[in-house]
């Protein structure tokens, strides 16, 4: 297996550690070590436990050294420190503990599509290639060997056969650059929407420069460190990325300087600086040329060979006339990120008051074809009232400009949610990302498409590619763990879940994590977060899943009181069908579930696109009824 944690990649079968693609140079016993406390994470590995597995052979005074050498050596490797540790935490008396996140992928299995990646062919290392074998639990070794040989022909055969199918991923080892927002330095902060404007700039014209060597990360994660105190180097390990550009902005009434520097995170070297100093004409058209030319200097210094995709947009999407538009169109994409009611609602508004400073503004009618639509995904009222409104929104961004890669992702997700329609919506999203590699909520949606479809061992590639272009995005990470739930990793999924908790305990969809409790049995943590999530938003939804976590306890009594509170807290509201099927499955009454879903479809419900996947529909799938829905929502097989 493999696991990844921070910027770092430790692959045991190969004996390799990377960094941003890039081999570390570890030595065979901090390499077991490492291994050792990743196969434990979110657990104290304690001294002897390390002692018995990995230095069986020594005296207990020598081992006490050796770990001591061993573990300053592994914190050297990582940039870790015992004083202020990021990686590596040091439990007195006890032992150790790895602090952040790991995503643990499992070799592959036979029977099972892969998409397999292979990082840069790295120079050999003797220390490594030399040593003894990484700690491989005993239990676990012999069969991991015997099967790697059968394992690796099959997926082969099997990747060789998806791969014509697929859109061609970022390799692997690409070189990742972070635009830090520039600093406003006229001390007006009136004037924020102009250094805003800049950082927004140099992101699109970084990212069409060559998006298939050079990952540029998107603005909503790097606005996370406007005004911030963070160093470069915790910047570039957060974001995980080689380079970073950081600039400023100062104007007065008839002239404007921006600065920019490039700097490479692993020593904070600055590789490029420039000044421009220009009389101010037509803002946004100055803005464009100055990014235009960074974006052009700067190229030698990445190292890069610049090999423009013969698909992708190299012109800029045209500029709105004013910058009051585009001030209200970032505006409107921030509250969109919330993934809120108020959110949504507050996004409409901006994208709309953009639309009217600025009737020709693509990007502004696509941001309001996505906000419709995910209202309508998100039950804020019914589709047909949302959907005509995201359509005609996102037909109008693609008249303005036929190449726009957020209206096609807008019309994908519509003909996905709305039409069923998932051949146009695979089109539309392979459209997108072939226009813009490095949008992030392409790869994100397209994500998204393909675990609907059953296809986890595209999805997750595809996300990881999201994640890495968007490192700091709450709903991509939760709709990871989403993922996972759908393809029954629920371990990782509850991990996952609580991640995005840790961050913003008032995120929504981070709270599917009680599906996930359910399908392990561990009601009362189901019932817990039903709890958390009805004091954040009261309502029928909490009482919902409250009465399908009873049925599944096998608690009928305390089910049909909590249907009953169900029925009374969403009577007066007009409330999607579709929100009934758990409550009816709760009670027992799969006769009444498999009716409600036939009336979803009529309503055009959107959750009815993960009924091929969500294990809540597990009971009802071998009802002909059930396969008769999958048809007419083209999820069967032979309706794809």
């Amino acid at each position: 297996m493999i696991f990844r944690f921070g910027p770092f990649e430790l692959r045991p079968q190969a004996r390799e550690l990377y960094k941003h693609g890039i081999k570390v140079r570890l030595r065979p016993q901090p390499f077991k070590v490492l291994h050792f406390l990743l196969d434990h994470a979110g657990s104290a590995v304690t001294r002897e436990q390390l002692h018995q597995e990995l230095w069986p052979s020594d005296t207990f005074v020598d081992f006490q050294h050796g770990l001591n050498t061993t573990v300053k050596e592994l914190r050297g490797a990582l940039g870790d420190s015992a004083t202020e540790p990021r990686y590596i935490e040091t439990l007195p008396r006890l032992g150790y503990r790895i602090m952040v996140h790991v995503e643990v992928e499992p070799l592959p299995t036979a029977g099972a599509a892969v998409a397999i990646s292979a990082p840069p062919v790295p120079l050999e290392d003797p220390a490594i290639e030399d040593g003894p074998l990484p700690y491989t639990p005993r239990s676990r070794r012999w069969p991991l060997f015997l099967g790697l040989a059968v394992v690796l022909v099959v997926a082969l055969g099997l990747w060789f056969q998806t791969y014509r199918n697929r859109p061609r991923p970022l390799p692997e080892g690409r070189v990742m650059l972070a635009v830090l927002p520039f600093a406003n330095l006229t001390g007006d902060e009136s004037q924020e929407y102009f250094s805003d404007g800049m950082t927004e700039e140099m992101i699109a014209q970084l990212g069409r420069l060559d998006p298939d060597h050079l990952g540029v990360i998107a603005r909503t994660s790097v606005m996370h460190y406007k005004n911030s105190p963070e160093q470069i180097s915790q910047i570039g390990s957060e974001l995980g990325v080689q380079y970073v550009l950081e600039g400023s902005v100062r104007r007065d009434a008839d002239k404007v300087r921006i600065t920019a520097q490039l700097i490479q995170v692993k020593d904070q070297s600055h590789l490029w600086s420039r000044q421009y100093d220009r009389e101010l004409s037509h803002l946004l058209t100055l803005q464009g040329e100055i990014a235009q030319e960074i974006s052009g200097e700067i190229q030698p210094a990445l190292g890069q060979p610049i090999k423009p995709s013969s698909t992708a947009r190299l012109s800029a999407p045209p500029a709105p006339k004013n910058y009051e538009a585009y001030d209200l169109y970032l505006k409107g994409r921030y509250y969109w990120n919330k993934r809120t009611q108020q959110g949504f609602q507050q996004a409409v508004q901006s994208f709309n008051q953009a639309i009217a400073k600025d009737p020709g503004y693509a990007r502004a009618y696509a941001g309001l074809a996505d906000s419709y639509a995910l209202m309508s995904a998100y039950y804020l009222a019914p589709p047909s009232e949302l959907i005509p409104q995201a359509r005609a929104a996102a037909l109008k961004a693609l008249e303005l400009d036929k190449d726009l890669a957020d209206a096609h992702v807008s019309l994908a997700l519509i003909a996905q949610n709305y039409d069923w329609d998932w051949q146009t919506s695979d089109r539309e999203f392979r459209r997108a990302i072939a226009l813009d590699p490095n949008y992030a909520t392409a790869h994100h949606w397209y994500a998204e498409h393909l675990a609907f479809l059953g296809r986890f061992d595209e999805a997750f590639p595809e996300m990881q590619l999201a994640r890495e272009l968007d490192p700091l995005s709450l709903i991509m990470q939760a709709d990871n763990a989403v993922f996972l739930y759908y393809s029954r990793q629920y371990d990782r999924a509850i991990q996952q879940f609580r991640a995005v908790l840790d961050l913003d305990p008032n995120f929504p969809r981070a709270h599917m994590i009680c599906y996930a409790y359910v399908q392990q049995g561990r009601f009362a943590n189901a019932l817990a977060d039903i709890e958390t999530w009805r004091r954040i938003e009261p309502g029928y939804w909490a009482d919902a899943d409250e009465v399908y976590v009873y049925g599944r306890q096998g608690k009928p009594d305390q089910a049909r009181r909590a249907f009953d509170n169900f029925q009374r807290s969403s009577r007066d509201q007009s409330v999607d069908p579709f929100v009934s099927v758990g409550p009816y499955l709760g009670i027992g009454d799969t006769d009444q579930a498999l009716a409600t879903l036939e009336k979803s479809v009529t309503a055009h419900s959107p959750g009815l696109t993960a009924l091929k996947v969500d294990p809540i529909f597990d009971p009802l799938r071998t009802a002909p009824r059930f396969q008769s829905l999958l048809r007419r929502v083209g999820l069967s097989p032979s309706a794809q």
